[in-house]
């Protein structure tokens, strides 16, 4: 298994990655171009992969622009494998050593990604759209969270 930071030759492999999960779903895949993927990628952000055999399984996209994490998904194939945390660490890990501004993200309510954004120590803080709720993490809370894992699995 490989972290690594997305490179443009990853997107195809992002967008098969980011249309194959079962929750949060795109109602029309093609909403979110090849495009939008590098420009959040290289021009307001940065992401990472993980990859395992030279296949792309998961991805993290975080918006310095917006503040925003643009996107954060698995391949279902492997979830609960712990994946998900370490690439939502490296991307929170990177934005606040960029910005101590605030970010947010949405998610669909009743989703498993509702209770990973939850149980990673992001607040509540109302809707976004419609359909949406809206969370957010300081570089405070982000800081007391790391805190904590470090002192919870007794490293230094």
């Amino acid at each position: 298994m490989v972290f690594r930071e997305a490179q443009k030759e990853d997107i195809r492999q992002i967008q098969m990655v980011r249309n194959s999960v079962k929750e949060n779903t795109l109602s029309d895949p093609g909403l979110v171009t090849d495009k939008d993927c590098e420009e959040f990628l290289f021009e307001r952000g940065k992401g990472w992969v993980c990859e395992i055999d030279n296949q792309i399984i998961g991805f993290a996209i975080a918006d310095l622009k917006e503040n925003n994490i643009w996107a954060l998904f698995l391949n279902p194939e492997f979830e609960n494998r712990g994946i998900g945390k370490k690439l939502h660490d490296m991307m929170m890990d990177w934005y606040f050593s960029q910005t101590k501004e605030k970010v947010w993200l949405g998610t669909a309510f009743g989703t498993r990604a509702e209770g990973f954004y939850k149980k990673a120590g992001w607040t509540e803080a109302g809707m976004h759209g419609t359909k949406e709720i809206k969370f957010e993490m300081t570089f405070e809370n982000w800081s007391d969270n790391t805190k904590k894992q470090i002192n919870t699995n007794g490293k230094s």
